[in-house]
């Protein structure tokens, strides 16, 4: 079975419209396969109007057209083609940094990819679904600043809570006493998680500055393009807001990884 997998490659396309402020939403899967490569775009082009309401969608399909056409002319050569992906950085595009997978079929995985990435998941969706979308990109946020290898994972909360407590918090660091930790959570699939994160954090804290003698920050992670006249959201971020736990969505995981890597002076 493992002689059939394939290695492939794959690169996120992101919408960047300010270069300074670094916040970006995925619009694109690009999958590099041996000798040939495929790529995804989103048809679902809400998240970008939300995100940035003066998006030229247009242009943003017509750039879509161009990289299929420069794909279809043969240009699959690895270093060939990522040199003149650079070409369309002026355009308010970012590539991620190519990252390795195994697959059996290279065309399944790219779908499977643009689910993950791309896809709005609305009530009904599978939590770990919604999750993992927004885990994923906090971890590709972390590992582009050279930070994800530096940080403690899966932070029990049982260690400053009470035994059984089954909480994982996703990640964390500390800098100059103070123990800073982010989690994923997904309000546009189960905003009942936040009300068991908001429950737990106030003990979580509590047990960190008796066990560890530090203060502590929980920033959750969330979707980007949320409904805020959704009461069930409104209500999750409220319930946020009162437990003292920071609410960033993942077009802020730049920032954050950046100020993590400033403060373990990477």
């Amino acid at each position: 079975m493992a002689d059939s997998l394939k290695q492939c490659e794959f690169m996120l396309i992101r919408y960047v419209p300010d270069a300074v402020k670094y916040e970006f939403v995925n619009i694109g899967v690009l999958l590099l396969s041996g000798d040939s490569a495929d790529l995804r775009f989103t048809r679902d082009w809400r998240r970008v109007r939300c995100f940035d309401p003066a998006a030229d969608v247009e242009m943003l399909e017509a750039l879509e057209a161009d990289l299929r056409r420069q794909l279809t002319q043969g240009v699959v050569d690895r270093q060939t083609l990522l040199t003149k992906l650079q070409d369309y950085l002026s355009n308010g595009l970012q590539f991620t940094a190519p990252k390795g997978c195994l697959t059996a079929d290279p065309a399944q995985e790219l779908q499977a990819l643009a689910q993950m990435y791309l896809e709005r998941r609305r009530a009904g969706a599978r939590e770990t679904s919604g999750r993992q979308m927004i885990f994923g990109q906090m971890k590709d946020a972390f590992e582009q600043a050279g930070v994800w290898a530096l940080m403690k994972k899966k932070i029990a909360a049982a260690q400053y809570t009470h035994k059984g407590d089954p909480l994982k918090i996703d990640c964390g660091y500390r800098p100059n006493g103070v123990i800073k930790m982010f989690h994923a959570v997904s309000l546009d699939s189960d905003v009942d998680a936040v009300k068991v994160l908001a429950f737990t954090y106030p003990d979580i804290r509590d047990g960190i500055a008796r066990v560890e003698k530090a203060k502590s920050e929980l920033t959750a992670i969330i979707e980007p393009d949320l409904d805020r006249s959704d009461e069930a959201i409104l209500f999750a971020l409220a319930t946020l807001e009162r437990s003292a736990i920071a609410v960033a969505t993942t077009n802020e995981l730049p920032r954050l990884a950046e100020a993590a890597r400033l403060d373990l002076r990477i």
